[in-house]
């Protein structure tokens, strides 16, 4: 057994004190957090605070070769524009070797499960050998109507690689903007897809588009000779527009949110039964420097988790740096409640709660170690 104490325990939902110790199996598996007075000897004492390994529920490994390559400010469209036209690496090998250190780098931070986007099969190498928990979202694309049938052919295609090497995963709408209403209801009718993911509103471009049919979108369909005359504006937001398709879904994690209104908040909770708002702060504050109406969202009692979105829109792919940023721009929101996002909440929306996301008996959630402001895989 090893038994280890800290200045504080998060246990996944809240703070235990000093008077508790964490009991493990040697392979890591949590046997019980007892009171100190219960623990007997050989209990071990570490700095600063003890919780359950982060997760992080949005991520693009396969930008990874592209930090520091679009300069920030941008606003989404343009910063879409540059993906498309500069993601394509110089060689297989930079990729490789960029997903690489950015996998490390996310575990010795202490995440040890990623929601990971995909678009190829690029991270199957890297995943079949890695120690972290990967759920891959393969990203199905298609804004005409006509094309949808081959879109999610195409889709599915890469989404086989990835069952053949039993990685877990599925197969998810990219974003209002870029599927089409065929294609959003054929991605719906899946059986066996779950959890679903999306970007959600990341920019006031998307309600814009759905409500009006006017605003830089257009402009990204003609430079990219993307067909959009058979949309046709709903009159209401992009959320209260796609997210009826998914009301027999099952776990849906709307990603960004950064111009969600609290209507469309309380939209989302009665229109699809299992609803996470994963939160990218850093990214927001990277591409259109802004963040969501985190209050609102807590005052909708929603269920948040937090991501770290990719290297080509953010600095570290670190949920400590987004956990870090919650706090300081939003200092009445408590450090144990943020904690709650990056662990328990962020397994639950990717169903690995049984393992994952807390300090409870029989589960194996990985440990991480806070102290002066540095979080770091804790190993025994």
């Amino acid at each position: 057994m090893i038994k280890l104490t800290a200045d504080d325990i998060f246990d996944g939902t809240r703070f235990l004190g000093p008077d508790r110790v964490v009991v493990l199996d040697n392979d890591g598996t949590i046997s019980a957090v007892v009171p100190y007075s219960w623990a007997g000897d050989d209990v071990r004492r570490v700095a600063g605070i003890l919780c359950p390994g982060f997760v992080n529920t949005h991520c693009h490994l396969e930008l990874s070769h592209m930090q520091g390559v679009i300069p920030e400010g941008t606003g989404l469209p343009r910063f879409l524009t540059a993906v498309m036209e500069q993601r394509q690496p110089s060689a297989l090998e930079v990729l490789e070797e960029a997903m690489a250190r950015a996998a490390a780098a996310m575990q010795q931070e202490g995440i040890v499960a990623v929601g990971d986007i995909c678009n190829t099969t690029a991270t199957i190498p890297l995943k079949i050998n890695s120690s972290l928990y990967w759920h891959s979202f393969v990203e199905c694309m298609g804004f005409t109507d006509t094309t949808a049938p081959q879109r999610l052919e195409h889709a599915l295609a890469v989404w086989a690689k990835f069952k053949g090497y039993q990685l877990p995963g599925s197969l998810v709408p990219h974003a209002p903007y870029s599927v089409s209403a065929t294609l959003f209801r054929l991605i719906a009718g899946m059986e066996n897809n779950t959890p679903l993911c999306i970007h959600n509103q990341e920019t006031a471009a998307e309600n814009e588009l759905y409500l009006h049919k006017t605003g830089a979108f257009l402009d990204f369909y003609q430079h990219f000779n993307i067909a959009a005359e058979s949309f046709e504006a709903t009159g209401r937001s992009s959320l209260q527009s796609f997210l009826p398709y998914f009301s027999e879904a099952g776990s849906m994690l709307l990603v960004h949110n950064t111009y969600t209104s609290e209507t469309d908040m309380r939209f989302a909770e009665s229109a699809a039964p299992q609803v996470h708002w994963c939160l990218c702060p850093n990214a927001n504050r990277y591409i259109e420097q802004t963040l969501p109406d985190v209050p609102a969202l807590l005052r909708s009692c929603a269920s948040i988790t937090l991501g770290t979105d990719s290297l080509a829109s953010n600095h570290r792919l670190s949920v400590w740096a987004e956990v870090q940023t919650v706090c300081h721009r939003f200092p009445d929101i408590p450090l144990e409640t943020v904690l709650q996002w990056a662990t328990l909440n962020g397994a639950r929306a990717l169903g690995i709660d049984e393992v994952y996301g807390s300090l409870e008996k029989g589960k194996k959630p990985g440990l991480v170690q806070i102290v002066n402001n540095t979080a770091t895989i804790f190993t025994t």
